[in-house]
Parts: C-alpha cells; sequence; structure tokens
C-alpha cells in the first residue's frame, strides 16, 4: 500500500451563489420576497427602485444600445461566476462592467403580463381580508364603557385576563377574589356584568352556564329550552327526544323544536376572536379568461422596479476615479444586484410557467368549478414544462391564484385521484368526490339520514369507486357527524 495522487474527473452540482439565491427568492411568499428586496436594497448600494415615469432598463444615451438579457429557462441552468476569494478583483472574474454597461441595462424581470395587463376588476378588499379581532381587547374595550367604579374595573380587568380563547372563565372566583382581595361577592356581581356583554355566552364557567347565558338574552327563561338546558343536555346531544318528553311532560314535536334553538346558539362565543392577526391575501397570478380561453396574467403591483443605480455603474465603467477598495467593494455589491435581479426574473417566470400548466391540466375547473376539478400530482406539472417536482413544489408554496372561483392557493389543484367503477376513463378528485359528498349530505331527507354505506353505493352508481372508510374519513374532514347525529324525528 501507497499513498499516490491521481486526478479523478467527477461530476456534482455546485451550489453557486446566483443558484442559493434563485432557489431562495423562489420559495418565498410574496410578502417575503418585498421583505427580501427591501432587505437588499438598504445593504446594497448600487440596487434602487426606478420610478414610476421611468422605464427599467432605459439607456441614458443615443449611443447606448438597449440589451435584454436572456432568461434562463431553469434555475437549473442559471449562468453564475465561479466562486470568488475575498482578495479577487472583478477582472480575475471576468467581469468588465466598462463594456458589460456600455452596451446593456439589467431588466427586473417584468415583462410577464405587465401592469398594464391585469385585470380591471381586482378582488375587492373585503375578498382578500382575513379579518379577526382580539377577544380580550373587545372585552377590555365594552368594560370601558361600563358604569363601574374604578375597584369594580380593577375587578373586571382580572375577570377578562382569565377567559380563555373560546369565551371561557378559567380561574374560580375564590382565586380572583384573593389576586384582587376584595370580597368574593364583589368578584361574582363584576362578573355578571362582564357576563352580559358581547359576544353572548362570554365569561362561562362551563357549557351549560355559556348556553343559559345566550337563553336569557333571547328572553327564553323558564321555557322548555330552557329547561332542556338546566337538566336534559346530554340527552339532548344523543337525540332523545321521547325520553326528554316524557321527563318534561310535553310532547317530542316540542323538544325538537327547542332542540332547534339550542342548535342555534354558540357553544364557543370566542370562536370569531381565535386569529389574533390581520392579514391579507394578494395573488401572484391572475388568470382571466379571454375569448373562451384563459390566460396568466403576473401580478407586479406592489413589487419595486429595479435597476442598478446610474451613478454607481458610471464609477464602475471608470475604474480609475476609484480607489481599489472601494472598486472591489462596489464589485460584489454589484454582482450581488445583478444577482437579485435575474433571480427575480427566473422567479416570475417559472411561476408562470407553472400556473399555466395548471390551467391546462384544471381548465374544467375553471370552467365549471370545483366539482370539475381533476385529479394532480407535482410530477405532472413538472414533467410538462421540463422542471424538476422540487421547484414545482417550492413555486405552488405560499403561492395563490385569483380565479374565476376566488382566490385559491396553488396546492389546492394538486389532489389525489380515485378510480371510476369500470375501469376506465379518468380518475376523479378526492377534492370532488368530497364535494359530492357533501352535497348529498345537504340534500338527505333529515328524518333517514344518509348512512356511509348508503353514500359508497350512490357514489359507485356514479361510476365513483370509494371505500365505506374512505366516505367516513372525508365526512369527517367536512365536519359532518354520522347519520345516528343527523337524524331528526320529525
Amino acid at each position: 500500500m501507497k499513498l499516490t495522487l491521481r486526478p479523478i474527473l467527477t461530476q456534482k452540482l455546485v451550489m453557486t451563489p446566483q443558484l442559493q439565491m434563485a432557489i431562495r427568492l423562489l420559495q418565498l411568499s410574496r410578502q417575503e420576497l418585498e421583505q427580501a428586496i427591501d432587505q437588499e436594497m438598504m445593504e446594497n448600494p448600487t440596487m434602487e427602485e426606478a420610478g414610476l415615469d421611468e422605464e427599467v432598463g432605459a439607456p441614458e444615451s443615443d449611443t447606448e444600445t438597449r440589451f435584454e438579457p436572456a432568461p434562463a429557462e431553469r434555475i437549473e441552468d442559471i449562468p453564475a461566476p465561479a466562486a470568488s476569494k475575498d482578495d479577487q478583483t472583478a477582472e480575475e472574474l471576468g467581469y468588465k462592467w466598462e463594456e458589460y454597461f456600455s452596451q446593456s441595462e439589467m431588466s427586473d424581470g417584468r415583462d410577464f403580463g405587465g401592469a398594464a395587463s391585469v385585470p380591471d376588476e381586482l378582488p375587492g378588499y373585503e375578498q382578500t381580508l382575513a379579518n379577526s379581532a382580539s377577544l380580550l381587547d373587545h372585552l377590555e374595550w365594552q368594560l370601558h364603557l361600563s358604569h363601574l367604579s374604578e375597584r369594580e374595573m380593577a375587578i373586571g380587568g382580572e375577570i377578562i385576563g382569565n377567559i380563555d380563547d373560546n369565551g371561557y372563565l378559567r380561574s374560580e372566583i375564590t382565586e380572583i377574589a384573593a389576586v384582587c382581595g376584595e370580597p368574593e361577592a364583589d368578584v361574582e356581581r363584576v362578573l355578571e356584568v362582564i357576563q352580559e356583554f358581547d359576544p353572548a355566552g362570554v365569561g362561562a364557567r362551563n357549557l351549560k352556564e355559556c348556553l343559559l347565558i345566550q337563553i336569557s338574552q333571547l328572553d327564553l327563561e323558564d321555557s322548555t329550552v330552557e329547561r332542556i338546558i338546566e337538566h336534559h343536555l346530554e340527552d339532548l346531544e344523543r337525540r332523545r327526544y321521547p325520553q326528554i318528553a316524557r321527563a318534561l311532560k310535553v310532547t317530542p314535536e316540542e323538544v325538537f323544536e327547542a332542540s332547534k334553538v339550542v342548535e342555534g346558539l354558540e357553544p364557543k362565543p370566542g370562536r370569531p376572536f381565535t386569529t389574533t392577526q390581520n392579514f391579507t391575501i394578494t395573488p401572484d397570478v391572475y388568470v382571466v379568461p379571454v375569448d373562451g380561453e384563459y390566460r396568466v396574467l403576473l401580478n407586479e403591483e406592489g413589487i419595486p422596479r429595479l435597476r442598478i443605480s446610474p451613478y454607481y455603474r458610471k464609477m464602475l465603467a471608470n475604474r480609475d476615479a476609484a480607489p481599489t477598495e472601494a472598486r472591489e467593494y462596489l464589485d460584489g455589491k454589484l454582482r450581488s444586484a445583478l444577482w437579485m435581479i435575474k433571480s427575480i426574473e427566473q422567479r416570475n417566470r417559472t411561476i408562470v410557467k407553472v400556473a399555466e400548466s395548471i390551467v391546462r391540466f384544471q381548465k374544467d375547473f375553471f370552467d365549471h368549478g370545483v366539482s370539475h376539478l381533476k385529479p394532480l400530482i407535482l410530477k405532472q406539472v413538472a414533467d410538462d414544462i421540463d422542471m424538476h417536482e422540487s421547484t414545482i413544489s417550492r413555486v405552488t408554496t405560499n403561492k395563490y391564484m385569483h380565479t374565476p372561483h376566488g382566490i385559491l392557493e396553488l396546492k389546492f389543484f394538486f389532489n389525489s385521484g380515485l378510480s371510476r367503477v369500470s375501469g376506465y376513463g379518468e380518475e376523479v378528485s378526492s377534492v370532488t368526490v368530497r364535494e359530492m359528498i357533501r352535497v348529498l349530505v345537504a340534500d338527505e331527507d333529515p328524518q333517514k339520514p344518509l348512512k356511509d354505506q348508503e353514500i359508497v353505493k350512490i357514489l359507485k352508481a356514479r361510476n365513483v369507486a370509494v371505500a365505506r372508510r374512505t366516505v367516513a374519513k372525508y365526512r369527517t374532514e367536512l365536519s359532518i357527524p354520522p347519520s345516528n347525529r343527523r337524524k331528526r324525528p320529525f
């Protein structure tokens, strides 16, 4: 055995800085991309935002020639300079800025539809706002509007601080009284005031008290509804209407009517306030019908128009005008700016290509709605546009499409398929099967609700092969109770 040196020729993927930036930007959401651009512009003096009245990449003189760099069709094909060391200069890296800037201006890749191509009727504010509010703030606002003394306000603040997200009081009266140093009777009296706040039922200590508070606000005290909640809540949950009727000495019809009132009450008063952040969903692409076809348009609103700073461009073109250290610093910053602009261009192009492929596969959905959604996997789109599945996965993460049927995440269009009974023809989407189950349950006879096996038979008659356990799974995902819980006696 001996040690020897010999050359070996191998192929391997090298993650160049430009490729790393392209991949990183590709998987960012729209909001994250805006933040990344803002951060780069703060740290990189060579990159700036073009004004609204300026054309990105416009030549500064008549002698300059307009040049648009040929965009790479794939992230894997993005050209990148050799990895540089800290002491390498632009000449050693092959960068000749004076030649580059004499014949080209960079574009930020905003040529995919253009701002003028965005449809006039953009989604309204109410379509994009996920509205939410803090239950704590809502209750404290009402507390300050109430006619309580400062001492009672302090007690009320302690009570509100112990109300959970569902609207229930999770501390004992004795504990709150001990913290406030006040009598329990005073704490109980302030709690009764808070229990009159909106939402109805807030501040209750259990489900029964929550429902009784709502009944009180509906002026249904001493009614059959109140007696059912007070003594037969468990029987009502199991739909034991005859037993309840005998115990209360009323007819089953009265019990059934009372049960409908109970079903209209809110068991979790804090439900509308569980989300504590307001956020908007801005689509990355628009799908617009044009002459019977669908056109994909990139949404450019809110994304800065980027360009290389003319000041630093001239400085690098005339290399003798700047000290060596300054030139080396600007060399690195300019490379970073160019990579950022080209990576945004590649990101835009890839998103549009993926969206166009989705539209081709799911044209029936855009024409007729969710009932015509087809099974689709990442590999089908990857093969269609000649990209890797991992790239498609990055593109469809946290990206949204504005369609005639609403704003949907790109991942919505990817779902598994179920076979047809006949064994031929296209598979049916699992989303479509869920929709079919939902419609069947919505149209069923409430006195004879469909069992899971009956749903299986109906779907089989419609040429959809599905197992009973699959129906049960989809029904659970749709928050549909089993047939014995859906049954109505009248």
